[in-house]
């Protein structure tokens, strides 16, 4: 039997959300700019195409380059990333508001604006700041990962396929992550089609073999994004659930409640040796958080028996968003 339960924090008030807003969109301005970082000093200036709209991005400067002097002096005639990636994320923003709903739309903005003020203000590198391609494939796509990993984890988007991926799997019963998997294919394989730059003709050799290294140094650098974006989530994400046995049961649990803002679960059991009956607190908390918790039961209770258990996943308030898909 349940004495009281709830994981929803009843501490949390409006002010705490709009602190946890402030703070999650400050988190997507700020971390996506290790995102443009990589993109202007390791991707363009190695001629890698990457997935996504970054990769698309990315063909049209390769692609236009010294068709317009006049307009982009400062990018050798080509259209810049920093300009495609904002008109292409405003059309889709336009058509996700009109068919998904605007709510989902705004913390995109937001990483649309920071993403095309990054690339605008990051100057791009003549040379790149990794000179072996393979590195730079690999550290680059895992730091873009690390940074699209803070993004998402402040439940922002620096748009592109994500967007397109929501408004298909609007109208049709398709996971997000083979939409998104299929852009990335498509984008980095037509690099095969594509000029090849001066620093790759360099090496000699065969003409197609070397467009084929071109289009793995892409599958490369995507898959090391891609890890580092996994990794990073499941540090991010990891939670753990406690079952605390003691007599101080009630202090133990108002303590969690005000001091780690978590709520608190106590249930009704017997001791089968004594046949006596005992509460067991249980508590799910992020695993940064389950030192705080620790404290409070030796503070309190120093003889208590604490139990530990990592848990795969916790949905619901305070935690990660129910998701169908």
């Amino acid at each position: 039997m349940l004495r009281y339960s709830s994981f929803v924090n009843p501490h949390n008030t409006p002010h705490e959300s709009k602190t946890r807003m402030l703070f999650e969109y400050l988190a997507i301005i700020i971390g996506i700019a290790p995102m443009a970082l990589m993109v202007n000093w390791v991707l363009l200036p190695h001629a890698f195409v990457g997935g996504g709209l970054t990769g698309i991005c990315s063909i049209i400067y390769y692609l236009t380059g010294g068709l317009f002097p006049a307009l982009f002096p400062e990018y050798g005639g080509a259209i810049p990333v920093w300009l495609t990636t904002f008109l292409f994320n405003a059309i889709l923003l336009l058509i996700a508001g009109l068919t998904v709903g605007w709510r989902f739309c705004i913390r995109t903005m937001v990483g649309v604006a920071a993403i095309t003020f990054w690339y605008r203000i990051i100057p791009i590198m003549p040379a790149p700041i990794i000179e072996d391609p393979w590195l730079g494939a690999i550290i680059g796509g895992f730091v873009f990962g690390l940074s699209l990993g803070c993004v998402l984890a402040a439940n922002g988007s620096s748009g592109g396929t994500d967007i397109v991926a929501m408004i298909v799997n609007h109208y049709r019963d398709i996971s997000l992550g083979n939409i998104m998997l299929v852009c990335d294919i498509l984008v980095i394989a037509s690099a095969f089609f594509l000029p090849l730059p001066e620093s790759m003709l360099q090496e000699g050799g065969n003409v197609t073999m070397l467009k084929i290294k071109r289009v793995m140094y892409g599958v490369c650098m995507t898959i090391s994004y891609t890890a580092a974006v996994d990794w990073l989530m499941a540090r991010l994400h990891r939670s753990v659930h406690f079952l605390i046995y003691s007599a101080k049961y009630d202090e133990i649990a108002t303590a969690i409640n005000t001091t780690v803002n978590r709520g608190v679960t106590v249930l009704d059991g017997t001791g089968w040796y004594s046949k006596k009956p005992v509460k067991v607190i249980s508590v799910l908390v992020r695993k940064p958080e389950s030192s705080l918790v620790l404290g409070i039961v030796h503070e309190i209770d120093p003889n208590a028996l604490v139990s530990i258990a990592d848990v795969g996943g916790v949905f619901g308030s305070g935690f990660d968003k129910i998701k169908a898909k």
